[in-house]
């Protein structure tokens, strides 16, 4: 009886809770890395160590905050220099955003899962047999720029439409077999094991 009532006063509970973001990281890397490939085809001929203001008014995007951030390094990189305040530029680059999105396909040969009704107990949802599945997710980038002399508001140089691609595609072979081709995650960085 002792042991007993040590054993319930000694054994306990807990509970650990995962919160889930909204959206996967692989939608996220998808955008961003497709958000890269853009910025790097851009190119602006900008004179030499002009100081640029990067107006991003009309640039609205999901993860726009990432890809403006993509573009200003890109500027940085080809020799702009960077200024906070639109009275301080000679150049103002205005950015803009056609596409930073993502296109899902798939293709099954075998059995979809298909929801079945069941009288007084709801619907239950068999499971899909795949003999072959292909699922295809593809981050699609569009950007522009256009410089303007920051006094005159005259074209000074212009660049774009400029495209960048990333994607994902998982496949399945005979329900159980399965893998993955990507360019979203770098070679030589490997997610953990059992985070796979």
């Amino acid at each position: 009886m002792l042991a007993l009532l040590a054993t319930l006063t000694l054994t306990g509970c807990s509970t650990l809770r995962d919160t889930q973001p909204p959206r996967t990281a692989n939608e996220q890397l998808l955008i961003s890395t497709a958000a890269d490939h853009a910025a790097d085809q851009l190119s602006l001929q900008l004179p030499p160590n002009a100081k640029v203001f990067v107006d991003t008014s009309d640039f609205d995007a999901i993860d726009a905050k990432y890809a403006i951030g993509t573009l200003r390094d890109r500027l940085a990189k080809q020799g702009a220099l960077l200024v906070a305040d639109r009275k301080d530029a000679d150049t103002v680059v205005e950015l803009r955003s056609g596409a930073l999105s993502i296109n899902q396909r798939s293709m099954l040969i075998g059995l979809p899962a298909i929801p079945v009704p069941i009288p007084l107990a709801g619907t239950v949802t068999t499971p899909e047999i795949a003999l072959y599945k292909k699922s295809e997710d593809e981050g699609v980038a569009k950007f522009a720029a256009t410089a303007l002399d920051a006094k005159q508001g005259r074209l000074a140089a212009y660049a774009g439409p400029s495209y960048g691609f990333s994607h994902r595609t998982h496949y399945v072979l005979l329900f159980f077999i399965s893998w993955t081709r990507e360019d979203i995650i770098p070679e030589g960085v490997e997610p953990r094991d059992e985070l796979r």
